[in-house]
């Protein structure tokens, strides 16, 4: 199966954006909520990444489905933080275990390398083992856990940050 690597757009793809949040809001500890998102807060979403710059960048499959989606946001709002990022991906069931996340993964650390950031974030439920594997094979380091961080499920979950150094701006300013 081939992909096509997309940016996405409000119009075009938020309604499957939508759907593959709520699908790992209401079955996975890939995102820590508890109620599924709609419609209006997914075109939000996407307002917030347009007007914060930040991509959007999704899988098609042949038939142009989107399979998958990735971004970054900021980490931290003061503006000693504005060389890190914070990522996520996630991939609708039926396309997982097909390589889709790295190569989403490999597209967003190549534009966030462009962008001239020096480290990206990501917040991993302790207990996802593929995606920590994947992390680590894209080499990221783990950076900490914090232990019990959330109650989902009727349990509690340890939250294990990975970063990843970018090559980034050599000369950081503060302004």
């Amino acid at each position: 199966m081939s992909f096509r690597l997309i940016e996405c757009t409000p119009d075009a793809h938020a309604a499957a954006v939508r759907d593959i949040f709520n699908d790992a809001i209401l079955h996975t500890t890939a995102i820590y909520e508890y109620r599924t998102r709609s419609l209006d807060t997914v075109l939000r979403w996407f307002g917030d990444k347009a007007r914060g710059r930040q991509p959007v960048l999704g899988a098609l499959d042949d038939s142009g489905q989107l399979c998958g989606f990735a971004t970054w946001g900021e980490f931290r709002v003061r503006p000693a933080y504005k060389y890190s990022i914070e990522h996520s991906v996630y991939v609708h069931p039926q396309f997982r275990r097909l390589g889709l996340a790295r190569t989403l993964m490999r597209e967003l650390i190549a534009r966030a390398t462009t962008a001239g950031f020096h480290a990206m974030i990501g917040g991993i439920d302790a207990s996802n083992r593929e995606s920590i594997v994947l992390h680590e094979q894209l080499g990221f380091v783990h950076a900490g856990t914090i232990r019990e961080a959330a109650w989902k499920f009727g349990r509690w979950l340890d939250l294990a940050f990975y970063q990843l150094l970018l090559p980034g701006r050599m000369r950081p300013t503060e302004d």
